[in-house]
């Protein structure tokens, strides 16, 4: 590890065990908090998907013209139900009767004939430190996101579901992506990787320590027409026909799993998500604990030192309070010995190191008390006062 790496790193640590480690257990606490969140989010999804019917599209019209569970003691029907269909990709045109034109995608490097069809370029970058390139350890940490520059694009067509090696197909699904964020299952049909050559450009940004590009990584990645998937959303009749769209409460739209499969990794997910957020939220409980402790610890003795302080203040000014001559309580102080801060008592007190007699003992004590503490006739800085005592 280099000396800036190391130098991060101990600035990190530094910010992280701040007011003994009161910030580490806010981020542990937070991580804790996002676990147990998702923790409850995926537990919801994993009793919608074990409830979830799992039909094949033929019989899909049967459970859609059907109450569910829920529904049965209100005799209601609802517009729509989550359901799990596995089924085959087709064209909608297939159906359609459209037999001379085929609404569909056709592959660029392998021809495949398919109805998602998504091409990503992406620009990888590299970073040498350079003479100059010390900032970027700064700039690494809030922008990590410069080192790959992606642009994509992506093309659908209308397509549908159908029971595999069933010919004609009376029933299908139809797919509806609108509103779906969800990972689709597609495949690579291309995948290559070129460097890209130096220019002086990429020179002067090595040299002063900026990323620079190194290569360009083209793919290309489709859904093809006759793969099988499971689609799995909520499905409704539209005109009489079946569709199904994403559900933004499930994590799974269009995938590869089968409803055992996806059963299996959810329950997968909502352990490790519980696990951790116990664990961490054990972890950040007893540092914050440690934290709180500490620092209560620390604001008694300041207290106390405070306190000590403020009564040692006390009884230095009741001191210098105490040495007031009757001459003075009097007010019959010769004009030339009078304090030249408050003009009112004898002059008692001499600074060192100057050793000038110009304050009274209370004034010269609230001098010394200053920031930076300097004589009023020489502004030299002292270092205390001594009172004088008359033979």
């Amino acid at each position: 590890m280099s000396a800036p790496d190391q130098a991060a790193v101990a600035v990190l640590s530094q910010v992280a065990l701040a007011a003994d480690g009161a910030v580490l257990g806010l981020a542990l606490a937070y991580i804790a908090v996002r676990s147990l969140l998702k923790f409850k989010t995926t537990s919801s999804a994993l009793n919608k998907v074990k409830k979830a019917p799992s039909v094949s599209v033929s019989d899909l019209r049967s459970v859609l013209s059907q109450p569910s569970d829920q529904e049965s003691d209100t005799t209601t029907f609802s517009d729509e139900k989550i359901v799990i269909v596995r089924g085959v990709v087709e064209t909608k045109s297939v159906v359609n009767g459209n037999w001379k034109k085929q609404n569909v995608l056709v592959s660029h490097e392998s021809n495949e004939k398919a109805v998602i069809l998504q091409r990503t370029q992406t620009c990888i970058y590299n970073e040498w430190r350079g003479f100059f390139g010390w900032t970027s350890d700064f700039r690494s940490l809030f922008a990590r996101h410069w080192k790959e520059q992606e642009s994509s694009s992506i093309r659908t067509v209308p397509f549908i579901l159908v029971d595999g090696g069933k010919w004609p197909q009376s029933d299908y699904l139809t797919v509806n992506l609108d509103g779906s964020n969800h990972p689709l299952p597609l495949t690579t049909v291309y995948h290559n990787l070129q460097p890209i050559s130096a220019s002086p450009y990429t020179f002067l940004q090595a040299f002063f320590g900026h990323e620079y590009p190194v290569g360009l990584l083209d793919e290309e990645k489709i859904l093809p027409v006759g793969k099988e998937i499971t689609a799995v959303g909520l499905a409704s009749l539209k005109n009489g026909v079946p569709e199904v769209m994403a559900c933004k409460d499930l994590p799974f739209f269009l995938s590869n799993l089968s409803k055992d499969q996806m059963v299996d990794e959810l329950d997968f997910r909502t352990k490790v998500l519980l696990w951790s957020g116990v664990v961490i939220g054990s972890v950040a409980t007893g540092i914050l604990g440690y934290a709180v402790i500490r620092n209560w610890k620390k604001w008694k003795e300041w207290k106390q030192r405070r306190e000590i302080e403020q009564q040692n203040a006390a009884e230095e000014m009741r001191e210098a309070e105490g040495g007031v001559t009757a001459a003075e309580e009097s007010g019959d102080v010769p004009e030339g010995q009078l304090c030249v801060i408050c003009l009112m008592r004898q002059r008692r007190s001499a600074f060192v190191p100057c050793g000038h007699l110009v304050c009274c003992p209370r004034c010269a004590l609230s001098v010394e008390r200053e920031l930076s503490p300097k004589c009023p006739v020489c502004r030299q800085t002292i270092r205390s006062s001594v009172r004088i005592y008359d033979s």
